[in-house]
């Protein structure tokens, strides 16, 4: 069963989550992909913390 949610906080970086069997994991339309997590709490937490830093400018010199 695959199970969607969007973590609409970046108009560039759309996340989703999506399930494969017990494990749950995010994804972007930037191409990013979080690790499976067995926790959807989790993997929630990885798309937000991908958008937010996607989102931040990236430090000089990088």
């Amino acid at each position: 069963m695959s199970d969607t949610a969007a973590a609409p906080l970046s108009a560039a970086h759309s996340t989703s989550t999506s399930e494969t069997g017990s494990f749950c994991s995010a994804h972007c339309t930037c191409g990013w992909r979080g690790p499976a997590r067995r926790a959807r709490s989790l993997a929630r937490e990885d798309a937000t913390s991908h958008a937010r830093g996607a989102s931040e400018p990236s430090p000089s010199g990088a």
